[in-house]
């Protein structure tokens, strides 16, 4: 009996994890690694693309905005299979919801960026959960594999004139 109002007491004043937030709905894309739901922004976990106005090179040694590309690629495909919903793992410093989505076919977002070549696997903090990806992409040579690019972490270190967090 004691154990069993023990246990009722405990879960009282347990705080739910973050992994029982899911936010679910029509997503807007903000960039590549970052989009809006219900005016919640998220920041895709794992994942680290080019920024917007980042520029990288095409096979021929054109630039191109391979951020822009990118968000564009992105929104094109969440509009494909409605709606996202988005498991959040952590908050960021800019207090974003830091989260795994998947579309309504259960896709993987994140998987899906980085195969296409519109993102990096950022071991940091995925623990590799999307080498493969980046490996097939690289062999593809798609996306931002089919040229030259900076790493969106550098590149926005470089803005920031501050130490890469990659």
């Amino acid at each position: 009996m004691f154990r069993l109002l023990l246990a009722f007491f405990i879960s009282l004043f347990a705080v739910p994890s973050l992994a029982d937030d899911v936010i679910t709905g029509r997503a807007s894309v903000v960039d590549a690694d970052t989009i809006d739901i219900g005016g919640e922004r998220i920041r895709l976990n794992g994942i680290d693309a080019p920024e917007a106005a980042q520029r990288c090179t095409d096979q021929a040694g054109r630039e191109y905005r391979c951020g822009k590309v990118a968000a564009f690629a992105l929104d094109e495909f969440l509009s494909k299979s409605r709606p996202t919903s988005c498991a959040v793992v952590d908050y960021d410093r800019y207090g974003r919801a830091v989260a795994d989505c998947v579309r309504a076919d259960g896709s993987s977002v994140g998987s899906w960026l980085v195969r296409s070549g519109h993102a990096l696997d950022w071991q940091r903090y995925s623990g590799g959960r999307y080498a493969a990806d980046e490996a097939k992409a690289r062999a593809d040579r798609a996306g931002i594999w089919q040229g030259d690019f900076q790493q969106p972490c550098e590149y926005r270190a470089e803005k920031g004139r501050r130490k890469p967090s990659c």
